[in-house]
């Protein structure tokens, strides 16, 4: 059950904590993976970890012709782009009146348009193979909306509709196309919390706790595989109960 062997998987952010647990389930599977990120020291430490079928390319997503090269370089060193999954995010939070337009448009170009980028260049030869698969890291504040949040939820929020519309564009190419959307994730930002700030989290959360990045991980492995070659246009949340849809 999900051999991903012979496979080649480009998953952005793969510097961060949710980014690097789903390049060791897809690697762990047998996938070549192409870790992608701004860090490149986090990025070297995940491949060394890895070892063979890891290649590390670094890549900035917020720059207008980073897609497609990030592509093409994923293309030269693992031979091909099976898998994209679409994880590199970031987030420059702060009330509507007090927002600066440069945050907003930062958050859209990293959250949203890159991901379209990285897709438009990726289902070329995925089309050509006629089998691909297309994960989105989204997030639950992408479907209740949250404070603070509204140029976040909004790239989010859109990249589930990108998501549903270029599914039902690529389906008969036997390319499927979904989003993983993770609610409170231990990550290191969570780790900054204080301990009553965690367990006020967990109260909020019907399992009483915050998620692991394998679980995330977990869900984005199934979508890759050829056991999900029936599912495509979903988004499955991730978040213990926190909001059900």
């Amino acid at each position: 059950m999900f051999d991903l062997s012979g496979k080649a998987a480009l998953v952005t952010g793969a510097s961060g904590g949710i980014g690097a647990a789903i390049a060791r389930a897809l690697h762990g599977a047998g996938a070549k993976v192409v870790l992608s990120g701004t860090r490149v020291d986090a990025l070297e430490s995940l491949r060394g970890a890895l070892g063979e079928r890891a290649f590390a390319v670094a890549a900035d997503l917020s720059l207008a012709d980073s897609g497609e090269k990030l592509i093409k370089d994923a293309e030269q060193v693992a031979g091909s782009v099976d898998i994209l999954v679409n994880n590199a995010g970031l987030t420059r939070d702060q009330l509507l009146l007090r927002m600066k337009d440069e945050d907003w448009a930062k958050v859209i170009d990293v959250d949203l348009t890159a991901g379209f980028r990285l897709a438009r260049a990726a289902i070329r030869g995925m089309m050509r193979r006629r089998w691909g698969r297309i994960v989105a890291i989204t997030s639950v504040v992408g479907a209740t909306g949250n404070p603070g949040q509204t140029n976040y939820a909004a790239a989010k929020a859109g990249m589930v509709g990108f998501s549903k519309a270029l599914a039902g564009e690529v389906a008969s190419r036997g390319i499927t196309v979904n989003c993983v959307a993770p609610g409170f994730i231990a990550t290191a930002l969570t780790d900054a919390l204080s301990p009553e700030q965690k367990e006020r989290i967990a109260a909020s959360i019907p399992m009483a706790r915050i998620g692991t990045p394998d679980e995330v991980a977990a869900c984005v492995l199934f979508l890759a595989s050829d056991e999900a070659r029936y599912v495509t246009g979903h988004c499955l949340h991730v978040n213990g109960g926190l909001a059900m849809f």
